[in-house]
């Protein structure tokens, strides 16, 4: 995955050292070992030394925060094991380890240890011979990726409903639509790493049906599939209009790689856009093309975009920076029809357009698991451990509703990096490792220079608390209910969000509320 290369700095770990006291407990030093960036970190009583550069979009993971045995990285709270270098979602590759020897007072880094990335089940786990995966998106690839990861060695099928294997989905609606990623960034892993793994992928075919008595998937093609453990990860589906001309060839949706490939071909020829939806999706697709130098309108029935998920106030500067690009809103109305070079407004207003694309939400993909009856409401609901209300299948995903353990509600999340951590617990528990899933939900959006972190879950508050300046772009924004802060969003400061996460895992109120302080 692209991303800048950590610079060499502090001193040379191999030649110099460090003063074993610099290092005290809980604290990194940044340096380098044999022309890489090297961090080494006192945990435990004891010293480490991993790569400094974070394996997902290059971030700086000395500018990060430790916790515990791992180290978290400030741009999208990927976090590595500081003894194994083994990594947690969104990033999927490990970084090296290094050896450290202590010589008196001072600590010297002797070389790579690639020994710690490698993992073993015990003889004696009692795991299913085959294993099937329903997704190949971002809760699928990662549970494919860590059943290997943990050392299982038994069969591993992945069924996708797209052509393409899978995609970094986030950057489709950024850097990619935006024409600033390159096609080769935009894979999460080529064809042979499934291959070199023994992961079985199909591709370009649905499952039909799920016989969870028979424990057999039947494809599309009519090819049955037989397993012992199955994971249902088939996400959301975008919500369509139902209005004249919505099935016009030059109006869109945005969720696989090959509907970001449709739109990248008609904007080359286009001259104005019509977005439909104020979401982020819609939002971040509305920045893209301006980047691409395209008359851009977006018409949404808020009264404040994103008003729902982040409040008034980053909605209102969301607004204001995609207005300063030359965004144009029309605001509080929907579309009424759409034709070949234009979309009428239910209040009668015409827009120009000549490429649409709509972004008004997505449903969990429900239809097998409710045929298969499997427990559903609202999403496949499923226990702490992301296992469904018939053992040996877990769910997750967009589709997943799991039990929140910070609001004691069930749950359904629609991000990223949710489903991805929700897919490397589901392959742990698959193995039998009794993992609850207990992470705290975080995304990330940009809109052109605004970056937004989010850290924590809240369908609703009573009260929205803002420290610093939003205008400034610097600020910490806390979401209360009852007075208590549910979820903080950051703008400029990525510590504090990365803070927060650990906070908010913690149960550490009073921190919270320290946060709002600074």
């Amino acid at each position: 995955m692209g991303g800048a290369e950590a610079k060499l700095e502090g001193p040379d770990f191999v030649g110099v050292g460090i003063a074993a006291a610099d290092i005290a407990e809980g604290a990194m030093a940044l340096g380098h070992a044999e022309g890489e960036a090297v961090l080494v970190v006192r945990t435990g009583g004891k010293v480490h030394a991993i790569g400094a550069t974070c394996s997902h979009y290059g971030g700086p993971l000395a500018e990060g925060l430790l916790v515990g045995d791992h180290v978290r990285c400030p741009w999208h709270h990927a976090s590595f094991c500081v003894k194994t270098g083994h990594a947690h979602a969104p990033a999927l590759n490990a970084v090296a380890c290094w050896k450290v020897e202590e010589r008196g007072d001072r600590v010297y880094v002797t070389g790579k240890d690639d020994k710690t990335h490698l993992r073993t089940l015990p003889p004696s786990a009692r795991v299913p011979a085959r294993v099937v995966i329903i997704g190949a998106g971002a809760a699928g690839n990662a549970a494919a990726e860590q059943l290997r990861s943990e050392g299982y060695a038994g069969a591993v099928t992945m069924i996708g409903a797209d052509e393409s294997v899978p995609v970094d989905r986030p950057n489709l609606s950024k850097d990619y639509l935006a024409g600033a990623a390159p096609e080769e960034w935009i894979a999460l892993r080529g064809k042979d790493f499934y291959d070199e793994k023994k992961i079985t992928l199909t591709l370009g075919v649905r499952v039909a049906k799920i016989d969870s008595k028979a424990k057999t998937v039947t494809l599309s093609t009519g090819e049955s599939i037989a397993f012992d453990a199955l994971l249902i990860a088939t996400g959301a589906d975008p919500r369509k209009l139902t209005i004249a001309g919505a099935e016009l060839p030059h109006v869109h949706t945005l969720r696989t790689l090959a509907d970001s490939r449709a739109i990248i071909e008609h904007a080359k020829t286009a001259k104005r856009a019509v977005v439909v939806g104020a979401s982020f999706i819609g939002l971040e697709v509305a920045a893209s093309l301006r980047a691409r130098k395209l008359e851009v309108h977006v018409i949404a029935p808020d009264a404040v975009p994103l008003e729902r998920i982040l409040g008034k106030e980053i909605g209102a500067l969301v607004r204001a920076v995609h207005e300063e690009h030359g965004v144009v809103f029309h605001l509080g109305d929907v579309p009424s029809s759409i034709t070949k070079s234009a979309v009428t407004l239910k209040s009668g207003a015409v827009v120009e357009a000549d490429l649409v694309v709509v972004g008004v939400g997505v449903g969990p993909a429900l239809a097998l698991a409710e045929d298969a009856g499997l427990r559903v409401d609202r999403g496949v609901v499923v226990d702490e451990y992301l296992e469904t209300s018939v053992p040996g299948i877990f769910a997750a995903g967009d589709v997943a509703r799991y039990p929140d353990p910070r609001s004691g509600e069930n749950v359904r999340i629609e991000h990223w990096v949710v489903a991805e951590r929700q897919g490397q617990t589901a392959a742990r528990n698959i193995l039998g490792k009794r993992e609850k899933y207990a992470f705290v939900p975080f995304f990330w959006s940009m809109h052109f220079d605004l970056g937004i972190s989010y850290v924590g879950h809240s369908e609703k508050w009573d009260a929205v608390q803002v420290s610093g300046s939003l205008t400034k772009r610097d600020a910490i924004v806390a979401y209360r209910e009852g007075g208590t802060i549910r979820a903080i969003a950051t703008i400029g400061r990525d510590h504090q969000s990365l803070e927060a996460e650990a906070a908010f895992e913690r149960g550490d109120t009073a921190a919270l509320e320290r946060l709002m302080l600074g």
